[in-house]
């Protein structure tokens, strides 16, 4: 496949499920009339770069729905196993026909203000090294808000990851095992050269304040919003004009499921 100027698959898998403990259900609330997961598939339909999709939920039948809605929308599906992400990812890669040469793309079904310009930057960056790096995010440092996250890996690196990972939180939380290993993988951090470190705004979904915050900015983007024709820049305006909308999830911390994991790691398998 060819998109924009790269030879090669380049494919995002989009974890999603039901069973969030913060805000169960999350993954299908309403947004503008539609679920959060329609608006982050839309927003990844904007990029230039990704040329396939794929929601990796759980085999929960629960997520069943997930399943059927994606494939409603025409995009690839996979249902695996709900701790293992890890696992899940690999498989969701494997059954999708994703070979060693292929690029991956690491979302989440919580950001629906994900900027698809950041992916694709992200994405540039990693292709362009022509297998220079590992593994390319813009996490490692953040310098982007939370909830315009992306990770860039091949399949083989992914691979080695589903091999080599024994930790509960490496198995759950799908990267961690090759971004805090840099001695085994060549690892690469996008930084938000443009706008400085603006790590401290939250426009991910995990508590029912998020929720109000993102259905405030759809608001406040109007036409924007429902065409999907906005960029991180147009929040940052719609926040410009209307700064008591930050108040709204104001307090929580980056990663807290991450953190959790670790306080709580061992070994598996």
């Amino acid at each position: 496949m060819k998109k924009g100027d790269f030879e090669m698959t380049i494919i995002a898998i989009l974890q999603a499920r039901l069973g969030s403990t913060r805000l169960p259900g999350k993954s299908m609330a309403e947004l503008n009339g539609k679920p959060l997961l329609w608006h982050v598939i839309q927003r990844l339909k904007k990029s230039k770069t990704i040329n396939k999709i794929v929601v990796a939920t759980t085999t929960n039948e629960a997520d069943n729905k997930i399943a059927q809605f994606a494939k409603s929308e025409g995009v690839g599906y996979f249902q695996g196993s709900e701790n293992d992400v890890l696992d899940r990812y690999y498989q969701a890669a494997k059954a999708n026909g994703t070979e060693t040469g292929d690029v991956i793309v690491r979302v989440t079904a919580d950001c629906p203000l994900l900027d698809p310009e950041v992916v694709d930057k992200v994405v540039g960056t990693f292709v362009k090294s022509n297998g220079k790096y590992d593994y390319v995010c813009n996490t490692q440092p953040p310098t982007y808000p939370d909830g315009l996250d992306t990770e860039v890996f091949s399949f083989a690196t992914l691979e080695r990851a589903w091999k080599e990972a024994k930790l509960q939180s490496e198995r759950e939380h799908v990267t961690p095992y090759i971004w805090k290993q840099p001695d085994k993988f060549h690892i690469f951090n996008v930084t938000n050269e443009e706008g400085g470190d603006l790590s401290e705004m939250r426009w991910t979904v995990d508590e029912p304040q998020d929720l109000e915050f993102v259905r405030a900015i759809y608001g406040l983007l109007g036409d924007k919003g429902r065409t999907h024709s906005f960029t991180r820049k147009d929040v940052f305006e719609a926040i410009e004009r209307n700064k008591k909308v930050i108040e709204i999830n104001k307090g929580f911390g980056r990663n807290e499921g991450y953190e959790k994991s670790m306080r709580e790691d061992k070994k598996v398998g």
